[in-house]
Protein backbone atom coordinates (compact mmCIF):
# COMPACT_ATOMS: atom_id res chain seq x y z
CA UNK A 1 0.00 0.00 0.00
CA UNK A 2 1.44 3.16 -1.15
CA UNK A 3 0.29 7.06 -0.24
CA UNK A 4 -1.15 7.89 -3.77
CA UNK A 5 -3.47 5.22 -3.82
CA UNK A 6 -7.81 5.16 -3.85
CA UNK A 7 -7.39 2.55 -1.02
CA UNK A 8 -5.08 4.49 1.29
CA UNK A 9 -6.43 7.92 0.61
CA UNK A 10 -10.32 7.17 0.88
CA UNK A 11 -10.48 4.24 3.18
CA UNK A 12 -7.21 3.06 5.34
CA UNK A 13 -6.26 7.09 6.55
CA UNK A 14 -9.65 8.51 7.11
CA UNK A 15 -10.27 5.26 9.70
CA UNK A 16 -6.84 5.63 11.20
CA UNK A 17 -7.18 9.10 11.77
CA UNK A 18 -11.17 9.01 12.92
CA UNK A 19 -9.90 5.93 15.49
CA UNK A 20 -6.93 7.84 16.75
CA UNK A 21 -8.37 11.13 17.30
CA UNK A 22 -11.81 9.44 18.89
CA UNK A 23 -9.54 7.19 21.92
CA UNK A 24 -7.94 8.35 24.81
CA UNK A 25 -4.59 9.54 24.70
CA UNK A 26 -3.18 5.96 26.52
CA UNK A 27 -4.50 3.84 23.66
CA UNK A 28 -3.32 6.64 20.92
CA UNK A 29 0.33 4.42 20.72
CA UNK A 30 -1.96 1.18 20.36
CA UNK A 31 -3.75 2.37 17.73
CA UNK A 32 -1.00 3.86 16.03
CA UNK A 33 1.05 0.37 16.01
CA UNK A 34 -1.84 -1.62 15.31
CA UNK A 35 -2.73 0.67 12.19
CA UNK A 36 1.13 0.41 11.33
CA UNK A 37 1.18 -3.46 11.18
CA UNK A 38 -1.34 -3.39 9.21
CA UNK A 39 -0.18 -1.33 6.57
CA UNK A 40 2.74 -3.29 6.73
CA UNK A 41 1.35 -6.63 6.82
CA UNK A 42 -0.90 -5.47 3.45
CA UNK A 43 2.18 -5.08 1.36
CA UNK A 44 4.43 -7.53 2.85
CA UNK A 45 2.13 -10.22 4.87
CA UNK A 46 5.26 -12.74 4.57
CA UNK A 47 7.52 -10.67 6.26
CA UNK A 48 6.04 -8.63 9.41
CA UNK A 49 6.52 -11.38 11.65
CA UNK A 50 10.23 -11.11 11.17
CA UNK A 51 10.34 -7.38 11.48
CA UNK A 52 8.38 -7.84 14.84
CA UNK A 53 10.81 -10.74 15.95
CA UNK A 54 13.30 -8.93 15.56
CA UNK A 55 12.20 -5.78 17.27
CA UNK A 56 11.76 -7.92 20.31
CA UNK A 57 15.00 -9.16 19.57
CA UNK A 58 16.52 -5.74 19.91
CA UNK A 59 14.34 -4.64 22.40
CA UNK A 60 15.36 -6.99 24.94
CA UNK A 61 19.52 -6.73 23.88
CA UNK A 62 19.30 -3.17 24.65
CA UNK A 63 17.59 -3.19 27.66
CA UNK A 64 20.10 -5.66 28.90
CA UNK A 65 23.16 -4.00 27.13
CA UNK A 66 21.99 -0.39 29.30
CA UNK A 67 22.55 -2.29 32.15
CA UNK A 68 26.07 -3.56 31.77
CA UNK A 69 29.67 -1.95 31.08
CA UNK A 70 32.73 -2.06 29.13
CA UNK A 71 32.98 -4.94 27.15
CA UNK A 72 29.53 -6.38 27.98
CA UNK A 73 28.14 -3.51 26.38
CA UNK A 74 30.29 -3.11 23.58
CA UNK A 75 29.29 -7.18 22.89
CA UNK A 76 25.69 -6.59 22.97
CA UNK A 77 25.97 -3.55 20.94
CA UNK A 78 27.66 -5.18 18.64
CA UNK A 79 25.41 -8.18 18.50
CA UNK A 80 22.52 -6.01 18.11
CA UNK A 81 23.99 -4.24 15.18
CA UNK A 82 25.09 -7.54 13.77
CA UNK A 83 21.48 -8.99 13.76
CA UNK A 84 20.35 -5.59 11.93
CA UNK A 85 22.92 -5.99 9.31
CA UNK A 86 22.88 -9.44 8.80
CA UNK A 87 19.20 -9.07 7.99
CA UNK A 88 19.98 -6.64 5.96
CA UNK A 89 22.60 -8.66 3.89
CA UNK A 90 20.38 -11.88 3.12
CA UNK A 91 17.08 -9.85 2.29
CA UNK A 92 18.32 -7.60 -0.09
CA UNK A 93 22.01 -8.59 -1.00
CA UNK A 94 22.12 -12.91 -1.44
CA UNK A 95 20.39 -12.74 -4.38
CA UNK A 96 23.25 -10.15 -5.70
CA UNK A 97 26.25 -11.70 -4.12
CA UNK A 98 25.16 -15.50 -5.80
CA UNK A 99 24.49 -14.34 -9.14
CA UNK A 100 27.80 -12.89 -9.46
CA UNK A 101 29.26 -15.86 -8.03
CA UNK A 102 27.61 -17.30 -10.75
CA UNK A 103 28.67 -15.42 -13.35
CA UNK A 104 32.20 -16.02 -11.75
CA UNK A 105 31.56 -19.57 -11.93
CA UNK A 106 30.63 -19.62 -15.49
CA UNK A 107 33.37 -17.80 -16.86
CA UNK A 108 35.60 -20.90 -14.72
CA UNK A 109 33.35 -23.46 -16.80
CA UNK A 110 31.82 -24.32 -13.54
CA UNK A 111 28.63 -25.09 -12.56
CA UNK A 112 26.12 -22.24 -11.10
CA UNK A 113 25.15 -22.22 -7.57
CA UNK A 114 21.84 -23.83 -7.06
CA UNK A 115 19.38 -21.13 -4.93
CA UNK A 116 16.34 -20.04 -4.60
CA UNK A 117 15.80 -16.00 -5.25
CA UNK A 118 14.73 -13.84 -2.38
CA UNK A 119 12.06 -11.83 -1.96
CA UNK A 120 12.90 -8.68 -0.43
CA UNK A 121 11.29 -7.07 2.73
CA UNK A 122 9.02 -3.66 1.91
CA UNK A 123 11.46 -0.64 3.19
CA UNK A 124 14.20 -3.04 4.94
CA UNK A 125 16.71 -0.65 4.13
CA UNK A 126 15.28 2.36 6.39
CA UNK A 127 13.81 0.55 8.93
CA UNK A 128 17.17 -1.23 9.69
CA UNK A 129 18.99 2.06 9.73
CA UNK A 130 16.19 3.31 12.57
CA UNK A 131 16.69 -0.31 14.31
CA UNK A 132 20.62 0.80 14.41
CA UNK A 133 20.32 3.78 15.73
CA UNK A 134 18.12 2.99 18.74
CA UNK A 135 20.71 0.48 19.99
CA UNK A 136 23.59 3.29 18.96
CA UNK A 137 22.07 6.24 20.67
CA UNK A 138 21.65 4.14 23.87
CA UNK A 139 25.30 2.77 23.98
CA UNK A 140 25.78 6.12 23.22
CA UNK A 141 23.98 7.29 26.69
CA UNK A 142 22.09 10.39 24.58
CA UNK A 143 18.93 8.59 25.54
CA UNK A 144 17.69 5.61 27.79
CA UNK A 145 16.11 2.73 26.75
CA UNK A 146 12.26 2.54 26.15
CA UNK A 147 10.58 1.07 28.90
CA UNK A 148 7.67 -0.82 26.20
CA UNK A 149 8.33 -2.85 23.45
CA UNK A 150 5.26 -1.57 21.83
CA UNK A 151 6.99 1.85 21.61
CA UNK A 152 9.88 0.45 19.99
CA UNK A 153 7.89 -1.51 17.78
CA UNK A 154 6.24 2.10 16.89
CA UNK A 155 9.33 3.96 16.11
CA UNK A 156 10.77 1.25 13.97
CA UNK A 157 7.13 0.56 12.23
CA UNK A 158 5.40 3.54 12.43
CA UNK A 159 3.59 3.45 8.83
CA UNK A 160 4.19 7.47 8.26
CA UNK A 161 7.86 6.79 7.17
CA UNK A 162 8.22 3.23 7.30
CA UNK A 163 8.75 2.61 3.56
CA UNK A 164 10.84 4.83 2.38
CA UNK A 165 11.63 7.46 6.01
CA UNK A 166 12.65 10.10 6.75
CA UNK A 167 14.99 8.20 8.56
CA UNK A 168 14.21 9.10 12.18
CA UNK A 169 17.03 8.92 14.37
CA UNK A 170 15.65 7.28 18.29
CA UNK A 171 17.05 10.16 19.55
CA UNK A 172 15.00 12.67 17.56
CA UNK A 173 11.62 11.11 18.67
CA UNK A 174 12.37 9.24 21.77
CA UNK A 175 10.08 11.92 23.64
CA UNK A 176 7.75 11.67 21.80
CA UNK A 177 6.43 8.16 21.61
CA UNK A 178 5.71 8.78 25.49
CA UNK A 179 4.53 11.78 25.32
CA UNK A 180 3.27 13.86 22.01
CA UNK A 181 0.84 16.32 24.03
CA UNK A 182 2.86 19.62 23.10
CA UNK A 183 2.50 18.42 19.58
CA UNK A 184 -1.24 17.75 19.45
CA UNK A 185 -3.28 20.50 18.15
CA UNK A 186 -5.09 22.04 15.58
CA UNK A 187 -2.47 24.05 14.30
CA UNK A 188 -0.21 20.90 13.48
CA UNK A 189 -3.44 18.54 12.08
CA UNK A 190 -4.13 21.77 9.51
CA UNK A 191 -0.58 22.52 8.51
CA UNK A 192 0.54 18.25 8.41
CA UNK A 193 -2.63 18.08 6.05
CA UNK A 194 -1.14 21.19 4.01
CA UNK A 195 2.45 19.40 3.79
CA UNK A 196 0.69 15.80 3.27
CA UNK A 197 -1.23 17.68 0.59
CA UNK A 198 1.39 19.18 -1.27
CA UNK A 199 3.48 15.91 -1.36
CA UNK A 200 0.53 14.00 -2.43
CA UNK A 201 0.65 16.89 -5.79
CA UNK A 202 4.11 16.50 -6.32
CA UNK A 203 3.64 12.72 -6.81
CA UNK A 204 0.91 12.42 -8.91
CA UNK A 205 0.69 15.64 -10.51
CA UNK A 206 4.22 15.76 -11.46
CA UNK A 207 6.44 12.68 -10.85
CA UNK A 208 3.80 10.20 -12.27
CA UNK A 209 3.63 11.92 -15.84
CA UNK A 210 7.34 12.87 -16.15
CA UNK A 211 8.06 8.77 -14.46
CA UNK A 212 6.27 7.45 -17.65
CA UNK A 213 8.08 9.89 -20.07
CA UNK A 214 11.31 8.88 -18.31
CA UNK A 215 10.24 4.75 -18.28
CA UNK A 216 9.72 5.41 -22.51
CA UNK A 217 12.90 6.48 -23.24
CA UNK A 218 15.30 4.24 -21.23
CA UNK A 219 13.05 1.42 -22.66
CA UNK A 220 14.66 2.20 -25.93
CA UNK A 221 17.89 1.37 -27.16
CA UNK A 222 20.23 4.66 -26.24
CA UNK A 223 22.00 4.14 -29.30
CA UNK A 224 19.14 4.91 -31.06
CA UNK A 225 18.17 8.02 -29.47
CA UNK A 226 19.21 11.07 -30.51
CA UNK A 227 21.36 13.57 -27.98
CA UNK A 228 18.59 15.56 -27.28
CA UNK A 229 16.21 12.50 -26.75
CA UNK A 230 18.69 11.36 -24.26
CA UNK A 231 19.13 14.66 -22.28
CA UNK A 232 15.65 15.12 -22.32
CA UNK A 233 15.01 11.83 -20.98
CA UNK A 234 17.68 11.77 -17.98
CA UNK A 235 16.02 15.11 -16.95
CA UNK A 236 12.34 13.88 -16.94
CA UNK A 237 13.85 11.11 -14.73
CA UNK A 238 15.39 13.61 -12.39
CA UNK A 239 12.63 15.84 -11.81
CA UNK A 240 10.46 12.18 -11.16
CA UNK A 241 12.73 11.04 -8.44
CA UNK A 242 12.80 14.55 -6.81
CA UNK A 243 9.31 15.20 -6.52
CA UNK A 244 8.62 11.24 -5.83
CA UNK A 245 10.84 11.16 -3.17
CA UNK A 246 10.58 14.41 -2.17
CA UNK A 247 6.78 14.00 -1.99
CA UNK A 248 6.71 11.21 0.35
CA UNK A 249 8.69 12.85 2.65
CA UNK A 250 6.09 15.80 2.71
CA UNK A 251 3.53 13.85 3.05
CA UNK A 252 5.33 11.61 5.69
CA UNK A 253 6.06 14.50 7.59
CA UNK A 254 2.68 15.97 7.04
CA UNK A 255 1.12 12.48 8.59
CA UNK A 256 3.71 12.58 11.79
CA UNK A 257 2.37 16.47 12.11
CA UNK A 258 -1.28 15.36 12.15
CA UNK A 259 -0.83 12.77 15.01
CA UNK A 260 1.42 14.79 17.04
CA UNK A 261 5.51 13.29 15.56
CA UNK A 262 8.04 15.93 14.43
CA UNK A 263 9.63 14.47 11.70
CA UNK A 264 12.89 16.01 10.09
CA UNK A 265 13.27 17.63 6.83
CA UNK A 266 14.49 15.26 4.37
CA UNK A 267 14.55 17.50 1.10
CA UNK A 268 15.69 21.08 0.71
CA UNK A 269 15.82 22.25 -2.66
CA UNK A 270 18.67 20.23 -3.84
CA UNK A 271 18.99 21.48 -7.24
CA UNK A 272 19.81 24.95 -6.89
CA UNK A 273 22.97 23.43 -5.13
CA UNK A 274 26.54 24.80 -6.01
CA UNK A 275 28.26 21.92 -6.00
CA UNK A 276 28.00 18.24 -4.85
CA UNK A 277 28.86 18.61 -1.16
CA UNK A 278 25.87 20.88 -0.90
CA UNK A 279 23.80 18.56 -2.86
CA UNK A 280 24.12 16.00 -0.21
CA UNK A 281 22.76 18.54 2.37
CA UNK A 282 20.25 19.20 0.68
CA UNK A 283 18.77 15.90 -0.82
CA UNK A 284 18.10 12.66 1.27
CA UNK A 285 19.64 15.20 4.41
CA UNK A 286 18.62 12.47 6.62
CA UNK A 287 20.63 9.79 4.69
CA UNK A 288 23.43 11.90 4.85
CA UNK A 289 23.47 12.57 8.58
CA UNK A 290 22.69 9.04 9.39
CA UNK A 291 25.70 8.18 7.36
CA UNK A 292 27.99 11.01 8.68
CA UNK A 293 27.46 10.40 12.32
CA UNK A 294 26.87 6.62 12.43
CA UNK A 295 29.94 5.30 9.83
CA UNK A 296 31.96 8.26 8.51
CA UNK A 297 32.51 10.01 12.08
CA UNK A 298 33.30 6.34 13.74
CA UNK A 299 35.43 6.16 10.89
CA UNK A 300 37.72 8.50 11.98
CA UNK A 301 35.64 11.17 10.28
CA UNK A 302 38.00 14.56 9.92
CA UNK A 303 40.43 13.86 12.39
CA UNK A 304 42.52 11.17 10.55
CA UNK A 305 45.41 12.33 7.74
CA UNK A 306 44.02 13.52 4.30
CA UNK A 307 44.68 10.56 2.20
CA UNK A 308 42.52 8.23 5.17
CA UNK A 309 40.33 11.07 5.28
CA UNK A 310 39.39 11.22 1.29
CA UNK A 311 39.19 6.97 1.38
CA UNK A 312 36.41 6.91 4.18
CA UNK A 313 34.62 9.32 2.48
CA UNK A 314 34.64 7.78 -1.01
CA UNK A 315 33.94 4.26 1.44
CA UNK A 316 30.89 5.96 2.85
CA UNK A 317 29.00 6.76 -0.20
CA UNK A 318 30.22 3.64 -2.43
CA UNK A 319 28.46 1.85 0.97
CA UNK A 320 25.52 5.10 0.49
CA UNK A 321 25.23 3.12 -3.00
CA UNK A 322 24.99 -0.52 -2.42
CA UNK A 323 22.47 0.57 0.47
CA UNK A 324 19.86 2.04 -1.96
CA UNK A 325 20.04 -1.69 -4.43
CA UNK A 326 22.08 -4.59 -4.92
CA UNK A 327 23.42 -3.89 -8.27
CA UNK A 328 27.07 -2.80 -9.51
CA UNK A 329 24.70 0.56 -10.75
CA UNK A 330 23.90 2.18 -7.37
CA UNK A 331 27.80 0.98 -6.20
CA UNK A 332 28.75 2.83 -9.60
CA UNK A 333 26.17 5.64 -8.59
CA UNK A 334 27.75 5.76 -5.23
CA UNK A 335 31.71 5.89 -5.78
CA UNK A 336 30.67 8.77 -8.58
CA UNK A 337 29.05 11.04 -6.08
CA UNK A 338 32.20 9.85 -3.62
CA UNK A 339 34.74 11.05 -6.13
CA UNK A 340 32.90 14.40 -6.91
CA UNK A 341 32.69 14.92 -2.98
CA UNK A 342 36.80 14.45 -2.57
CA UNK A 343 37.45 17.05 -5.85
CA UNK A 344 34.80 19.66 -4.21
CA UNK A 345 38.07 19.31 -1.18
CA UNK A 346 40.72 19.29 -3.57
CA UNK A 347 39.87 21.94 -6.15
CA UNK A 348 36.13 22.45 -7.32
CA UNK A 349 35.21 24.87 -4.49
CA UNK A 350 37.52 26.95 -5.10
CA UNK A 351 37.03 26.83 -8.76
CA UNK A 352 32.95 27.13 -7.95
CA UNK A 353 33.76 30.28 -5.98
CA UNK A 354 35.92 31.79 -8.43
CA UNK A 355 33.33 31.75 -11.61
CA UNK A 356 30.57 32.54 -9.47
CA UNK A 357 26.85 31.13 -8.75
CA UNK A 358 24.89 30.64 -11.59
CA UNK A 359 27.58 28.37 -13.41
CA UNK A 360 28.30 26.39 -10.47
CA UNK A 361 24.69 25.44 -9.97
CA UNK A 362 24.47 24.59 -13.48
CA UNK A 363 27.97 22.34 -13.56
CA UNK A 364 26.64 20.93 -10.17
CA UNK A 365 23.02 19.90 -11.74
CA UNK A 366 24.79 18.58 -14.67
CA UNK A 367 27.20 16.17 -12.90
CA UNK A 368 23.99 15.36 -11.28
CA UNK A 369 22.11 14.07 -14.21
CA UNK A 370 25.00 12.19 -15.27
CA UNK A 371 24.98 10.51 -11.78
CA UNK A 372 21.01 9.54 -12.42
CA UNK A 373 22.07 7.49 -15.64
CA UNK A 374 24.09 5.11 -13.39
CA UNK A 375 20.89 5.24 -10.68
CA UNK A 376 18.08 4.88 -13.24
CA UNK A 377 20.04 2.51 -15.74
CA UNK A 378 19.16 -1.14 -15.50
CA UNK A 379 23.12 -2.71 -16.37
CA UNK A 380 26.46 -1.11 -16.51
CA UNK A 381 26.08 -1.27 -20.36
CA UNK A 382 23.10 1.11 -20.45
CA UNK A 383 25.05 3.22 -18.43
CA UNK A 384 28.01 3.63 -20.68
CA UNK A 385 25.63 3.56 -23.63
CA UNK A 386 23.13 6.18 -22.57
CA UNK A 387 26.02 8.73 -21.13
CA UNK A 388 28.22 8.08 -24.16
CA UNK A 389 24.85 9.28 -26.64
CA UNK A 390 24.23 12.12 -24.02
CA UNK A 391 27.82 13.91 -25.29
CA UNK A 392 27.83 11.98 -28.94
CA UNK A 393 26.33 15.04 -30.29
CA UNK A 394 24.70 12.83 -32.85
CA UNK A 395 21.25 12.44 -34.44
CA UNK A 396 18.83 9.25 -33.87
CA UNK A 397 15.37 8.53 -33.18
CA UNK A 398 13.01 11.14 -30.64
CA UNK A 399 10.35 9.56 -27.97
CA UNK A 400 7.16 11.69 -28.70
CA UNK A 401 6.32 13.60 -25.75
CA UNK A 402 2.96 14.89 -24.98
CA UNK A 403 1.98 18.62 -24.64
CA UNK A 404 1.41 17.39 -20.86
CA UNK A 405 4.60 16.29 -20.65
CA UNK A 406 6.19 19.36 -21.22
CA UNK A 407 3.81 21.88 -19.47
CA UNK A 408 4.44 19.23 -15.88
CA UNK A 409 8.31 19.60 -17.27
CA UNK A 410 7.73 23.14 -17.38
CA UNK A 411 6.55 23.36 -13.37
CA UNK A 412 8.87 20.86 -12.32
CA UNK A 413 11.74 23.08 -13.52
CA UNK A 414 9.91 26.34 -12.40
CA UNK A 415 9.50 24.32 -8.75
CA UNK A 416 13.24 22.82 -8.57
CA UNK A 417 15.12 26.06 -9.01
CA UNK A 418 12.81 28.68 -8.13
CA UNK A 419 14.62 28.46 -4.49
CA UNK A 420 17.41 30.06 -6.23
CA UNK A 421 16.39 33.43 -5.11
CA UNK A 422 17.03 33.34 -1.18
CA UNK A 423 13.48 35.34 -0.88
CA UNK A 424 11.68 32.50 -2.18
CA UNK A 425 13.53 30.11 0.02
CA UNK A 426 13.00 31.92 3.29
CA UNK A 427 9.11 32.32 2.13
CA UNK A 428 9.16 28.05 2.04
CA UNK A 429 10.52 27.68 5.58
CA UNK A 430 7.86 29.86 6.25
CA UNK A 431 5.16 28.25 4.88
CA UNK A 432 6.24 24.81 6.08
CA UNK A 433 6.41 25.91 9.84
CA UNK A 434 4.09 24.96 12.66
CA UNK A 435 3.02 28.78 13.46
CA UNK A 436 0.82 30.40 11.26
CA UNK A 437 -2.05 32.70 11.47
CA UNK A 438 -5.42 32.08 11.42
CA UNK A 439 -6.09 33.69 7.70
CA UNK A 440 -3.07 31.49 6.33
CA UNK A 441 -4.39 28.40 7.90
CA UNK A 442 -7.98 28.90 6.54
CA UNK A 443 -6.27 29.79 3.09
CA UNK A 444 -3.70 26.60 3.39
CA UNK A 445 -7.07 24.86 4.23
CA UNK A 446 -7.94 25.50 0.98
CA UNK A 447 -5.45 24.63 -0.95
CA UNK A 448 -4.71 21.44 0.80
CA UNK A 449 -8.35 20.32 -0.24
CA UNK A 450 -8.34 21.42 -3.41
CA UNK A 451 -4.72 19.50 -4.12
CA UNK A 452 -5.97 16.57 -2.80
CA UNK A 453 -9.58 16.20 -4.95
CA UNK A 454 -7.01 17.05 -8.25
CA UNK A 455 -4.69 14.77 -7.00
CA UNK A 456 -7.56 11.99 -6.23
CA UNK A 457 -8.86 12.50 -9.32
CA UNK A 458 -5.60 11.97 -11.03
CA UNK A 459 -4.93 8.25 -9.35
CA UNK A 460 -8.34 7.04 -10.23
CA UNK A 461 -8.14 8.22 -14.19
CA UNK A 462 -4.42 7.13 -14.20
CA UNK A 463 -2.98 3.61 -14.21
CA UNK A 464 0.30 4.77 -14.26
CA UNK A 465 0.99 5.14 -10.32
CA UNK A 466 4.79 4.00 -9.66
CA UNK A 467 7.07 4.83 -6.06
CA UNK A 468 10.40 4.75 -6.95
CA UNK A 469 11.82 4.25 -3.30
CA UNK A 470 9.17 1.47 -2.65
CA UNK A 471 11.98 -1.58 -3.96
CA UNK A 472 14.55 0.35 -1.10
Amino acid sequence: MVFSSSLFLLYFLPAFLLLYFLVPRILKNYVALLASVLFYAWGAPDFIFIVIASIIIDFYLVKVMHTKTGRQKQVLTGVSIALNVGLLLYFKYANFFVENIDVLLKQLGSEPVKWTAIALPIGISFFTFQKMTYAVDVYRCIHPPLKKATDLALYILMFPQLIAGPIVRFNEIADQLTDRRSNENADNRLTGFFRFSLGLAKKVMIANPLGAYADSVFAVDPAMLSTVALWIGILAYAFQIYYDFAGYSDMAIGLGRMIGFDFPENFNNPYISKNISEFWRRWHMTLGRWMRDYLYIPLGGNRVSLRRMYFNLWLVFIISGFWHGAAWNFVAWGAFHGLFLIADRLFLLKFYSAIGKFPSVLITFIITLIGWVFFRSETMAQVWSYTAGMFSFSGGDFVYASREVWITMIFAIVFSFWAYFPVVERMQDKLFGKQQRLTMLFLMTFVSILLFIISLSSITSSGFNPFIYFRF
